[in-house]
C-alpha cells in the first residue's frame, strides 16, 4: 500500500508541473474592412466559429497535455463572401519540453503569418514569416 501511495504521489506531482499554460492568437489585419471567420479544434475541444473584425484577435488559452501531443487545428476564411479559405495547425507541442511558447498568426491580404514567441523550454522562437496563402 505504501508503493501504491508513492507512485500516485509521484504521478499527481508529474501532472501538475508538466502542465504547462500555452496559447495563440489570430488577428485580423485584412483591409477594407473584410471580416474574418475562424473555427478551432484540438483532440478534446471544438470551440464555436468566430466572426472577427479587422483589428480584432482571436485568443485561445489552453494547458498542455502530459505526453507533449497538444494539437491545435483551424480553418480561418476572409469576407465578405468566406470564398478564401485556409486550413492550418494553430498550435502543435512537440514534446513535453516544449513548454511556454505564444503562436502569433496573423491573417493579411496576401496570406497568413507566423510568429513563436517561445517559453523557456520551447522548440526555438520564430520570426514574423509567410506561412500559407489564401486558397481560392
Amino acid at each position: 500500500m505504501k508503493n501504491l501511495s508513492t507512485l500516485l504521489c509521484v504521478v499527481v506531482i508529474l501532472c501538475m508541473i508538466s502542465h504547462v499554460y500555452c496559447s495563440f492568437w489570430i488577428a485580423n489585419e485584412l483591409k477594407l474592412k473584410k471580416k474574418l471567420w475562424i473555427s478551432c479544434f484540438s483532440k478534446d475541444d471544438r470551440m464555436a466559429p468566430v466572426i472577427k473584425n479587422p483589428g480584432e484577435v482571436y485568443q485561445r488559452n489552453f494547458r498542455t497535455n502530459l505526453w507533449g501531443t497538444t494539437r491545435f487545428m483551424c480553418t480561418l476564411r476572409q469576407g465578405p463572401n468566406y470564398r478564401h479559405t485556409q486550413n492550418f495547425t494553430a498550435f502543435d507541442q512537440q514534446s513535453p519540453s516544449d513548454m511556454g511558447a505564444l503562436w502569433d498568426w496573423r491573417a493579411r491580404e496576401n496570406g497568413i503569418y507566423l510568429k513563436v514567441w517561445g517559453g523557456p523550454h520551447r522548440q526555438g522562437a520564430v520570426n514574423m514569416h509567410k506561412a500559407f496563402d489564401w486558397i481560392y
